[in-house]
C-alpha cells in the first residue's frame, strides 16, 4: 500500500506526534510506504523512518491559523492523491480518508470558553472550516477516535454518521513506563531529582500549560494548609510558557519546577506520589494512562476521555471537570495528600494491577488494521 500522512507540524515530545511516529514504524514493518507532507519537522528524523519520503510543505502567514490554512492549501497542489491508496490525517484537514481525532471539538469547546463575537474572528472561522471538512454529514472522512466522551460531542455538533467512527484503544509503551518499577529504580529516581524521603513529589506531564490546567494545580498548593503546602514539589514536564506562572508559584510559596521536556517521563512517574491532571479540556489525557502504568496514583478532572480509568481502577480521585470548581480541585486536593500515606500502596497495586489487564497497548497495530481494511474497501468499491 501506498500511504500519505499528513500533520501540521513534528515535535518529538509532543503526544500526537509520538502516536503518530509508532503508527508510522507500524506501517513501514508491515511492508507499506509512508510519504509524510509537514510544514516543519523538529529534531532528528527517526532511523525507523529513513525508508520515508519527507516532503515540507511551504506555507505563509504570522498566525498559527494562517499559517495551517497555507499549510492546507498548498498541499493540495503539491500531492498527487492519486498516487495514495489512502490519504490519513494527523490534524483536521479537508480532503482525506482519515482522520486520527487527537483534538478536542473545536466548536463545542469556543462556544464554552468564548463569547458570540468569537466567532467573528477569522480564527474562529477558519478552524471551524477544518473541523467542518472532517466531521460534517456530508463527508466521507473515516474518523479514528480516540474518546468515547468527545465521539459524542462531535456527532451532537455535527451529526456524523456512526459508521465512520473507529475506536482504538490508547498506545502506551509499557516496556518503557515499566523499567523504573522496582522499589529500588524509584528511590534511585527521586535521589536524582533531589526529592527528599519525607518530601511529596507531584507531577504533571504534557505541554500547552494553561489547557492542561498548571495554574489550577499550583493555586491547588497553595490553599493547602501551610506544613502540607511545604512538603510538595510539584513538576512540569512539558514545553509552555512558565515565566508567570513560576511568578505565581513564588508568591504563594509553591515549589515548583518546570523541567522542560524530557526523553525519560517514566523516571518521573517512578518517582511520584501523585499525577496531577486538572485539564480545562482533554480529548484522552495519556498522561493519566502512563500513571496508573506506573502505579501512579492520578488526581484529574472528568472531562478528560481517560479519566473514567481512574475510577475503574480505584486508583486515585476524578472531580468534575465540565462544571469546575476550584474550591473543590482544593479540597479534593487536600484531602488526597492526607490520605496518600495510607492509601498509595494500595492505590500503586489497582493501577498495577488494572493496567495489567486493561488494553492500553495495541493502538499503532489497531489503527493499521483499520487503514488496511479501508484501503480493502475503497479498492473493492473503485472495480466496481
Amino acid at each position: 500500500m501506498k500511504l500519505a500522512f499528513c500533520i501540521f507540524k513534528y515535535y518529538p515530545f509532543g503526544g500526537l506526534e509520538r502516536n503518530f511516529l509508532r503508527i508510522t514504524e507500524e506501517c513501514i514493518q508491515r511492508g507499506h510506504s509512508v510519504t509524510i507532507y509537514t510544514m516543519s519537522w523538529e529534531g532528528e528524523v527517526p532511523r525507523t523512518l529513513e525508508n520515508c519520503k519527507i516532503i515540507k510543505i511551504p506555507f505563509s502567514g504570522i498566525s498559527n491559523h494562517a499559517r495551517c490554512s497555507s499549510y492546507v492549501t498548498n498541499l493540495s497542489t503539491v500531492m498527487n492523491r492519486s498516487e495514495y491508496d489512502l490519504i490519513v490525517g494527523f490534524n483536521r484537514m479537508p480532503g482525506l480518508d482519515l482522520y486520527y481525532c487527537a483534538d478536542v471539538c473545536f466548536k463545542a469547546d469556543m462556544s464554552k470558553r468564548h463569547s458570540f463575537l468569537y466567532r467573528l474572528t477569522s480564527r474562529y472561522r477558519r478552524y471551524l472550516a477544518l473541523e467542518e471538512s472532517v466531521f460534517s454529514a456530508s463527508s466521507k472522512t473515516h474518523i479514528l477516535a480516540l474518546s468515547d466522551i468527545q465521539r459524542k460531542i462531535y456527532q451532537k455538533e455535527y451529526h456524523t454518521q456512526d459508521g465512520r467512527f473507529h475506536s482504538v484503544p490508547a498506545g502506551i509503551d509499557k516496556d518503557r513506563i515499566r523499567s523504573w518499577g522496582s522499589a529500588d529504580a524509584r528511590k534511585k529516581a527521586r535521589s536524582d531529582l533531589q526529592v527528599l524521603e519525607d518530601e511529596s513529589m507531584l507531577i504533571m506531564v504534557g505541554s500547552d500549560f494553561k489547557r492542561k490546567g498548571v495554574l489550577r494545580s499550583i493555586n491547588a498548593i497553595a490553599s493547602l494548609p501551610e506544613e502540607l503546602k511545604s512538603s510538595i514539589k510539584l513538576f512540569i514536564i512539558g514545553k509552555g510558557k512558565s515565566s508567570h506562572l513560576i511568578g505565581i508559584a513564588v508568591r504563594n510559596g509553591v515549589n515548583v519546577i518546570f523541567t522542560g521536556t524530557v526523553n525519560d517521563v517514566e523516571k518521573y512517574l517512578a518517582a511520584a506520589d501523585l499525577l496531577l491532571h486538572p485539564a480545562v479540556s482533554e480529548n484522552t489525557g495519556n498522561a493519566i494512562v502512563e500513571g496508573l502504568i506506573s502505579g501512579t496514583p492520578v488526581l484529574a478532572t472528568s472531562n478528560c476521555g481517560y479519566a473514567f480509568h481512574i475510577t475503574n481502577a480505584d486508583a486515585g480521585q476524578v472531580i468534575n471537570g465540565d462544571n469546575y470548581s476550584q474550591d473543590e480541585f482544593n479540597d479534593t486536593l487536600q484531602q488526597v495528600m492526607e490520605q496518600l500515606p495510607k492509601n498509595h500502596t494500595i492505590w500503586r497495586a489497582n493501577a498495577i494491577a488494572y493496567s495489567d489487564k486493561t488494553d492500553f497497548y495495541s493502538r499503532p497495530s489497531a489503527i493499521t488494521d483499520i487503514i488496511e481494511t479501508l484501503v480493502s474497501l475503497k479498492q473493492g468499491s473503485d472495480k466496481k
